[in-house]
């Protein structure tokens, strides 16, 4: 998957992360509060709909299109019918290398496509490769669709003349350092155990998707050109353009652009059976893990079988809904576990259906197996109930309705009709499913279940201990001792590769204009105050009848105990664990009813609690979100089960590199008495979690979540003025209780921070992940956009000088860049690189290089400055198409004391920035000098490259 224009900042983001906890409480309270009657299925499928007209250009290419108004946008979504399955032997990884050369130049747009798509304000953009498909998206303003439209058909008809070797050979890198940090996390080998399990030899679901190293290295440009000439040709693709445009508009464009592009061979499928087991097969693997997880897998039916929607609610309500079988026995009553999950991953011509779960420290795993194995026959002979059935189905059509408020992306109505049309021949194919998920019995459900779970079982265990190296080899990294399974190869990789083919005389196609494209018109923004004193913040926004709710607190990880770190992660876990009047059980059961979602996590600066609602169901969903919100429990007896969870949490991500160094590189930045000098993770200490009692909860309840310190914001299907009485009646009499309010002290000690390198063991790493920081004298109050506008010069972009020197001129790692994080108060400058393990220390110095040369002689330049500044102007139309981004818009100005049209007046504000502007906001800001770098990796590889850096190595490990 090639990096898009958002993921470059989403491991950066300090102290946003919510304590992603299962719900795991024992039900102690009997009495439930009466809620209205939840809307039918039958009438919240009736609310999905995405119209739609197609027509076939003469090469066979099929467009369809969705007229969507509410953005003055188009998103823009081209499939190839072609993934990892079509892949021959010897040639593992290709269609995903592939991927990777398309975002690299055509004949008439040479260069990064990612540059490109920057320059024209493209949001939501990014290329996937799965088994069955290839797919690459981007949501532009409408004035720049002809560009995009020129920019896919350039790459569609017209690559091969751009691809050279130096391409080729940079991207197998950038490919390999993805595959190594894909394989450096924890549980990070189980895919390619489970394929290699449940598939039979030379099946084309085999082998993942990535890839093994030795076939992409044998990789050629021979082999490029009859990938591209075999699969990438306008019959074997399908464009689907959704948003601001109507079919004759998007005829004439699409005919201009991809009408003289010659169709390609007449596709061939490669066919695949749903395998089933001889019997139950047994595998265990080691890997550096906090717990014990157990999985059990089976393959079962592709996308168009009617079984796979009756599967999906089979698996929900055994493991997937938050009141499901597996949370109750074994999280809730047992305690034998501290997460589980199950859920089908579906695919064209087969899906996998996993069950999961990660068992307790010091509880006996087999033990967990064979009780799991016990509650999983017992429910293949008895079926779910009726409500069970209902819940996990108006889950899944909540979701569906939500996720298609956006035009693009990953989950929008681009992608629905897609993908319809690619495994289906059907855009519709949303609707046929949703109509059985709405008419689902408990006993179609069990027939499903008995059907394709009754088959033998593959049951994987992942214990703590060393990979081996018949794990590793698994992933075709290393040959294991005695193995004699190679594959068949696509040609003999000890002959000389073949030459490749001349390149196809390059064509001629002028890049088109982009059309004037309107600055952003924000949505009018409300205000209001409940008789109790809180403020209400509310903008509109009626795609999808749905409405989001957040209600938020001035408290956040900065508020949190130092004495008892976790003491504000442990509180926002436990406040939809049980009330006064609802049991943990009964807040899950009901959010499934209404087809609601309540999540309370913590930020930096804030605490906030969040519902997304259905609006037929609106006034039941804010009683349950109220409840939770001013009447928690704390019972003690879901206190301990939250620790637990908590602390196996902590260990957890003292396994994961990025958490490692989000957790040892904020006390060396703030130092101990700073509020920000904590684990950016947000989860506390385990000496702090271990310390947290009942009392210290309810205390930082009352001084923290409380009416005179939240504000309420609203975006969604209402008006203002159906809103207030629906507030008023669940909060408006909220009294604030009588212990003081919190303060925070934002103070830094005086010590010194030396620039050094502090170097953390962890063995058999892959990668070396790198985490440097330097405080800059800017606070988020400051609102330092000229600052944040530097930065994406420096790192902050995909075509950024850091991005573009370790990954597109070295090859060296997957993802690289810099982030100047949304906090209150002083914020740092972060320094992020997950990079290949025998070049950690060039690495270090390369970056402090380019960090250097910025801030000292090579400053911006206009070019880097004007590419800056459109992308930040035109990208703002599609920033803020939804419910939840423009939610989110009104929290941080809200938070930073913006005003409420601050996003129209940013485009003026970018006009006048000048590359002198820029420099000098980033010279002032940030001193290169005093960074501090945190690297994750294998000290007996690492640790002899790092003196050739010329900073001081210090080991660092984590105590607590």
């Amino acid at each position: 998957m090639t990096l898009s224009s958002l993921s470059r900042r989403l491991p950066l983001l300090i102290g946003l992360s919510a304590i992603a906890l299962m719900p795991s409480l024992p039900a102690a309270a009997q009495a439930t509060a009466a809620s209205a009657a939840p809307a039918p299925l039958s009438s919240l499928v009736a609310k999905v709909d995405i119209p739609y007209e197609e027509f076939t250009l003469k090469n066979g290419l099929r467009v369809i299109v969705h007229t969507d108004r509410k953005a003055p946008v188009v998103a823009v979504s081209v499939w190839y019918h072609v993934g990892s399955r079509y892949e021959p032997a010897g040639k593992t990884g290709f269609a995903h290398l592939f991927e990777h050369l398309m975002f690299y130049g055509s004949e008439n747009a040479d260069g990064p496509f990612f540059g490109r798509l920057e320059d024209i304000g493209a949001t939501d953009w990014n290329g996937t490769t799965w088994f069955d498909r290839t797919n690459y998206f981007e949501t532009v303003p409408t004035g720049a669709l002809d560009r995009a439209l020129f920019l896919e058909s350039d790459r569609m008809g017209h690559l091969l003349g751009a691809v050279t070797q130096v391409k080729l050979d940079t991207q197998r890198g950038v490919v390999q350092n993805e595959k190594r940090m894909g394989e450096n996390e924890p549980y990070g080998l189980v895919e390619y155990a489970q394929l290699a399990a449940l598939m039979p030899e030379g099946h084309p679901y085999r082998h993942s998707t990535i890839g093994s190293m030795a076939d992409l290295n044998a990789a050629s440009l021979a082999d490029v050109q009859m990938w591209f000439k075999t699969h990438y040709g306008p019959n074997n693709a399908v464009l689907v353009l959704a948003g601001d445009i109507d079919a004759a508009t998007a005829k004439a464009k699409v005919e201009k652009w991809f009408g003289n592009i010659p169709a390609g061979p007449a596709p061939q499928d490669v066919d695949a059976s749903v395998p089933t087991l001889a019997k139950d097969a047994e595998v265990m693997m080691h890997d550096n893990v906090a717990a014990t997880r157990l999985y059990r897998n089976w393959v079962v039916p592709g996308v168009n079988s009617a079984d796979l929607p009756q599967l999906d609610l089979a698996l929900a309500v055994f493991g997937g809904l938050g009141s499901s079988r597996l949370d109750n026995a074994l999280v809730r009553d047992e305690k034998v576990a501290v997460g589980v999950k199950a859920s089908v991953q579906p695919f064209e011509k087969l899906s996998l259906a996993e069950i999961t779960v990660d068992v307790k420290p010091g509880v006996d795993p087999v033990a967990v197996g064979k009780r799991l194995d016990q509650l999983l026959a017992d429910y293949l002979t008895n079926g779910p109930s009726a409500d069970e059935v209902q819940r996990a189905a108006t889950r899944q059509l909540s979701g569906t309705i939500g996720g298609l408020e956006k035009v693009g992306g990953f989950t929008g109505k681009a992608v629905t009709l897609a993908e319809g049309a690619v495994y289906s021949d059907d855009p519709a194919k949303y609707k046929k499913d949703l109509a059985i998920y709405a008419a689902a019995t408990p006993q179609s459900v069990a027939a499903a279940a008995r059907k394709w779970l009754g088959r033998p079982v593959l049951r994987l265990t992942v214990a703590p201990g060393e990979r081996s190296a018949a794990d590793n080899a698994l992933a075709g990294n290393v040959k294991a001792e005695g193995a004699t399974h190679q594959p068949a190869h696509f040609r003999d990789p000890a002959a000389s590769a073949p030459a490749a083919a001349t390149p196809p005389t390059p064509t001629r196609i002028a890049e088109p204009p982009i059309e004037p494209v309107k600055d952003l018109d924000f949505p009018d923004v409300e205000h209001a105050t409940l008789k109790n004193g809180i403020p209400v913040v509310f903008a509109r926004r009626d795609a999808v009848p749905t409405v989001r709710v957040s209600v938020a607190f001035d408290a956040g990880n900065a508020a949190d105990d130092k004495a008892k770190l976790g003491t504000a992660g442990l509180t926002a876990a436990l406040l939809d664990e049980g009330t006064t009047t609802r049991s943990s059980i009964e807040i899950a059961e009901e959010q499934e009813r209404l087809g609601a979602a309540i999540s309370a996590a913590n930020s930096m600066d804030s605490t906030t609690v969040g519902l997304f609602a259905l609006k037929p169901n609106l006034d039941a969903s804010l009683g349950l979100l109220a409840d939770v919100i001013r009447n928690p429990a704390f019972r003690p007896e879901e206190v301990e089960r939250l620790r637990g969870q908590m602390l196996t949490r902590i260990a957890a991500e003292k396994t994961e590199p990025m958490a490692i160094a989000q957790r040892m590189l904020p006390p060396l930045l703030y130092g101990q008495a700073h509020p920000y000098g904590i684990p950016f993770t947000g989860s506390g200490t385990e000496s702090g979690v271990k310390a947290v009692t009942r009392a210290d909860l309810t205390a930082f309840h009352d001084a923290w979540m409380r009416p005179d310190n939240a504000t309420i914001f609203v975006a969604g299907d209402t008006t203002l003025a159906e809103m207030m009485p629906l507030l008023e009646k669940r909060f408006g009499d909220w009294k604030a209780p009588a212990a003081q309010k919190g303060t925070k002290l934002f103070r830094m000690d005086r010590m010194m921070r030396p620039s050094r390198i502090v170097l953390i063991d962890k063995p058999q790493s892959p990668q070396s992940l790198i985490l440097a920081g330097v405080l800059t004298n800017k606070a988020g109050t400051d609102n330092p956009v000229t600052l944040l506008t530097a930065n994406e010069v420096l790192g902050g972009s995909t075509t950024s000088r850091l991005t573009m020197d370790l990954r597109e001129t070295k090859g060296w790692a997957y993802g690289a860049g810099t982030a100047l994080p949304g906090v209150k108060e002083t914020i740092p400058l972060l320094v992020y690189a997950p990079v290949q393990t025998d070049k950690t220390g060039e690495s270090i110095i390369a970056a402090r290089q380019d960090v250097k040369d910025y801030l000292t002689t090579k400053g911006t330049t206009q070019a880097e400055r004007d590419q800056t500044i459109n992308s930040q102007i035109l990208s703002l139309p599609g920033s803020f198409e939804t419910s939840s981004e423009l939610l989110g818009a009104m929290m941080r100005n809200h938070l930073i004391g913006r005003p409420d049209d601050y996003y129209e007046t940013l485009p003026k504000t970018y006009r006048a920035m000048t590359p002198a502007d820029m420099d000098k906001a980033a010279r002032e800001s940030i001193n290169p000098d005093n960074l501090i770098w945190v690297v994750v990796g294998d000290v007996k590889q690492v640790r002899p490259q790092l003196d050739a850096v010329g900073l001081p190595v210090e080991m660092g490990t984590l105590a607590d």
